[in-house]
């Protein structure tokens, strides 16, 4: 196996005797010295390149979106007849993600040197699993590559599509609330106590309502630095606790199924997720039981994972897998008819194709009407909280201007 290339950087100086520097990529740093001194440069530095934070090197992070639309361009590549090498090289020329098109020239050089493709990815878990790495690896052995990154690509791009779809809708409420959070906490904070200090000038008791909230603002402005640290810290221990616990990943998994609204939305997409799979792999020609096992790894939820794992020991044992699916006591009766008659007509792809999209169709429907439905209800609640802290600071001023009006007459 090659070693994966490295960039290093340079300080040194010329033939001509001026000092440069630069970078250059190589698999080691005994190769890169010995490729500059080629290049007739005097390197008095060569290190390694550290990855560095910065904000570029957030945002230039790979994405499955960056995975999907590299399958997409390979695929387009190989189908027009370019040498899989070059297509490497082009499309990664194509890429603005520079760490997309190292991963690239990486696999590149892992091709070059006689590896397969699909060894090369599996040097990649990060970036490509194991449904991905089999999917080549079957197109490679079958001597059809381009027409299973196709149906790789088809498949990446609508999961991909469809888990941003569920992204967007549940950030807006909690991006939402966050902003009211903020809001809330500037006002008790910095406006309050200074409507504060003119209540005092009244002299008078103030209404009940106002009165709770110029404890809450004592409270806020004495605690608002221990809770935000209390929250951020919670939030981190969460993270930490998340990463490290299988127990508490699934308990997660399970809960958000159960979840009102959300939760039959999740539902829908794991069985669109699991119909879309086991579509592509059964399509690709893999066997049945070792199609669910890839399908059991790309299901999203630990519910189906199990039950995906179950139906798996059935169908090796025999058991036809629409009445292993209806046992399970998981899937929608249409999709388990669905699955009976591909498997009865002896198109089960195609029909889970068609399963597929139709649940991708509902979760589509289902996110656009969920938030159309909360975009009032959030507005009423930001109405209600800002609203009510302005309320709530007036109705002294109006107290007392009632109280001058009845003392006049």
């Amino acid at each position: 196996m090659a070693a994966a290339n490295q960039i290093f950087a340079w300080v040194g100086t010329d033939k001509s005797g001026r000092k440069t520097k630069g970078e250059i990529t190589s698999s080691n740093l005994n190769v890169a010295k010995a490729e500059l001194r080629k290049q007739g440069i005097n390197a008095t530095s060569v290190k390694k390149k550290s990855a560095g934070f910065s904000l570029a090197s957030l945002s230039a992070k790979i994405t499955p979106q960056d995975i999907a639309l590299f399958t997409r361009q390979l695929a387009t590549m190989m189908k027009a007849g370019v040498p899989l090498v070059q297509s490497f090289e082009i499309v990664a020329d194509g890429m603005d993600n520079p760490m997309m098109k190292e991963l690239i020239l990486k696999i590149r050089d892992e091709v070059s040197s006689g590896n397969s493709f699909a060894h090369a990815i599996k040097t990649q878990p990060d970036y490509f699993d194991d449904l991905f790495c089999n999917l080549v690896e079957a197109g490679e052995q079958s001597g059809s590559l381009e027409t299973m990154l196709d149906r790789l690509a088809t498949y990446k791009e609508k999961t991909e599509a469809l888990k941003a779809k569920i992204k967007s809708a549940m950030n807006y409420p909690i991006a939402v609330l966050v902003v009211a959070g903020v809001v809330s906490g500037i006002l008790l904070i910095k406006v309050v106590p200074q409507f504060e200090e003119i209540f005092a000038g009244f002299g008078a008791e103030l209404p009940e309502f106002t009165q709770m909230v110029v404890n809450m603002s004592r409270f806020m402005q004495d605690w608002w630095f221990a809770g935000v640290a209390a929250m951020a810290a919670a939030y981190f221990a969460y993270k930490e606790a998340h990463k490290r616990s299988k127990k508490i990943q699934d308990g997660q998994e399970k809960l958000a199924l159960k979840m009102p609204i959300l939760g039959d939305i999740l539902d829908k997409s794991c069985v669109a997720r699991f119909a879309r799979t086991l579509s592509t792999t059964f399509a690709a020609g893999v066997p049945l039981v070792d199609a669910l096992e890839s399908v059991s790894g790309a299901a999203g939820n630990v519910i189906y994972k199990e039950a995906i794992l179950k139906i798996k020991d059935d169908v090796s044992s025999g058991i036809q897998l629409n009445y292993s699916m209806k046992q399970t006591n998981v899937f929608p009766n249409m999709v388990i008819q669905m699955v009976a008659i591909g498997e009865e007509s002896g198109a089960l792809d195609g029909m889970l194709d068609k399963a597929a999209t139709y649940y991708e169709e509902m979760v589509d429907n289902a996110v656009d009407g969920l938030t159309s439905l909360m975009e009032p209800i959030i507005m009423s609640f930001l109405g209600v909280v800002i609203g009510g802290l302005i309320i709530a600071m007036y109705l002294p001023i109006f107290s007392m201007g009632d109280a001058i009006g009845g003392s006049g007459h």
